[in-house]
């Protein structure tokens, strides 16, 4: 068997082999996608090929939906041309179940795929006629946080950001640009609708977007690069940029899952490392849970999406649902997991929470330090989302995720996941912030990660983090088993950008610096705090 259109044609092969096919005309939902596009996503990566590929497909498959998805990748051109058009755009979504089992589906949604490049001249001007058709009513956006910045930290512009301002529309190179540039073409057609919904998994990120659009309208009307109304019409209801929340675990395609589905003869699926360094597959390996909660603001329309599951709702619900994910429900146990999983020696997330005292651990930062302050969202009830994260989300045996990617930029998500909390703590009558015990313990326990030295004495490396260079000085001369003068540590506890507030202000320093002097008390020190600090 091999998965293209014609490997697809012996339906009883992949039947037998255990794979949910796609039950729809995949031949006329082409025709009519070309004829009256609806709804392009640009970021042909994974969480779109497990999440709202197969959405769609479920909706074809029902007949609510009778056009196709249209993927575009404008950073990586060679997941279009190595990994989808050989395939012709389908590929196999193996979801990883807790009770142990495996679902096989090939998804068909996707109908056409197109790379993002103002250079190649037949694939920009497919998609400015995709931006031209009155019928688009959705640009959607898995392209992470960083595709969105158009400054560097210190708040330079990007270069490849200043070149397209200085050359306009008509051929630039950076992401942002080139999105923007479709933009002006569908001002052009006639100032059409459309709703620019960003979904990647950052707060507010449709204003991200919005950012990004304003700023390119401007910086070419001033120019004198593209019509003065240009930039009223970024400005105006007929462009909007909803916020969502997007919450699904899609890790990189693992070669358990390439062996499984070896077993049942199916060729090519051999992953590719790009020039880019992205590692792709023809198949996408993910959990069952997902959540996309999305504003309802929708200026053309848009397709019948909450019959998939999605929810649309208000911008305040949305931003609701993004607190009670990232601030207590989901994010902090991740990055607990994540910071001791290191320390600790562990491989996988999942095993972490055979671990009596991690689960412990977890289980009170989420039900008693966390849910005291979450504002519920109406649509989604935290305490029964953290109970699926902590019983079948996090403990997923299938789920190969690690705590060294979970690691990775942990400075630049304290303030948010734990920050938030301890403000909440701060402005409460009711609630004495000196009850938290365990948010403390994971701030003192990243500062012990920081000395790359685990539980048992062993070097390890740090998960990539653009505060490195600045925040290991601090515990450079921290040596395990010995008297060390935790005084080094103090303007590191009073960074607010770090922690969300002043930890010495907040009245947590000290319980910070006790956890850390324990944590290194030597080799297995780690271990027996937590267990202490759990009883």
């Amino acid at each position: 068997m091999e998965l293209t259109s014609k490997g697809l044609e012996n339906r009883s092969a992949w039947e037998a082999a255990g794979y949910q096919l796609p039950a729809f005309d995949r031949a006329a939902v082409t025709e009519n996608t070309k004829k009256r596009p609806q709804w392009i996503h640009f970021g042909a990566g994974n969480i779109f090929r497990a999440f709202q590929a197969n959405v769609l497909q479920n909706l074809l498959n029902e007949g609510v939906m009778d056009t196709g998805l249209i993927a575009a990748e404008g950073y990586d051109y060679e997941l279009i041309e190595k990994m989808y058009q050989p395939h012709d755009n389908l590929g196999i979504l193996v979801t990883l179940k807790a009770n142990g089992t495996v679902e096989k589906t090939v998804v068909a949604s996707i109908v056409e795929s197109v790379v993002l490049d103002s250079a190649n001249e037949t694939a920009y001007s497919r998609l400015k006629e995709i931006f031209s058709a009155p019928s688009l009513q959705m640009a959607s956006f898995t392209i992470t946080e960083k595709g969105y910045a158009l400054t560097n930290p210190k708040g330079e512009i990007l270069p490849a950001i200043a070149a397209d301002y200085q050359a306009g529309p008509t051929a630039p190179n950076s992401y942002l640009g080139k999105v923007i540039s479709l933009l002006y073409t569908r001002y052009q057609a006639g100032k059409l609708p459309i709703a620019m919904v960003s979904m990647d998994n950052c707060s507010h990120n449709g204003d991200k977007l919005y950012a990004a659009a304003i700023a390119f309208a401007k910086a070419w009307a001033e120019a004198g690069l593209v019509d003065a109304g240009f930039v009223d019409y970024v400005d105006s209801d007929a462009v909007s940029f909803p916020w969502s929340m997007i919450d699904k675990i899609t890790p990189r395609p693992d070669p358990k899952v390439q062996a499984l589905l070896k077993e049942d003869a199916i060729d090519g699926l051999e992953p590719v490392v790009t020039s880019k360094n992205t590692y792709a597959a023809p198949y996408v390996n993910a959990e069952e849970c997902e959540y996309l909660v999305i504003e309802d603001n929708f200026p053309n329309g848009r397709p019948a999406l909450e019959k998939g599951g999605l929810m649309f709702t208000t911008r305040e619900t949305v931003d609701k649902v993004e607190r009670m994910k990232v601030t207590t429900c989901l994010n902090p146990l991740h990055t607990a997991l994540a910071v001791f999983g290191c320390l600790l020696d562990y491989q996988l997330i999942s095993e972490e929470m055979k671990n009596p005292a991690l689960k412990k651990m977890v289980e009170i930062i989420g039900y008693k330090e966390g849910l005291p302050v979450v504002t519920n969202p109406g649509i989604l009830d935290p305490q029964a989302f953290i109970k699926e994260v902590l019983e079948v989300r996090i403990p997923n045996p299938f789920m190969p995720d690690t705590p060294q990617r979970i690691a990775t930029d942990t400075s630049q998500k304290l303030s948010i996941r734990y920050g938030e909390t301890i403000k909440s703590y701060l402005a409460s009558d009711e609630l004495d912030v000196s009850s938290l015990k365990l948010i403390p313990l994971v701030f003192a326990g990243w500062l012990r990660y920081l000395m790359a030295v685990d539980d048992n004495g062993k070097e390890f490396t740090l998960s990539p983090d653009p505060l490195l260079e600045s925040v290991c000085p601090y515990v450079k001369d921290i040596k395990l088993g010995e008297k060390n003068d935790l005084s080094v540590l103090d303007p590191l506890l009073k960074n607010a950008k770090i922690f969300g507030v002043d930890l010495f202000e907040a009245g947590l320093a000290d319980t910070v610096k006790a956890y850390f002097e324990k944590l290194t008390a030597g080799v297995g020190a780690v271990a027996k705090t937590i267990e202490e600090a759990v009883a």
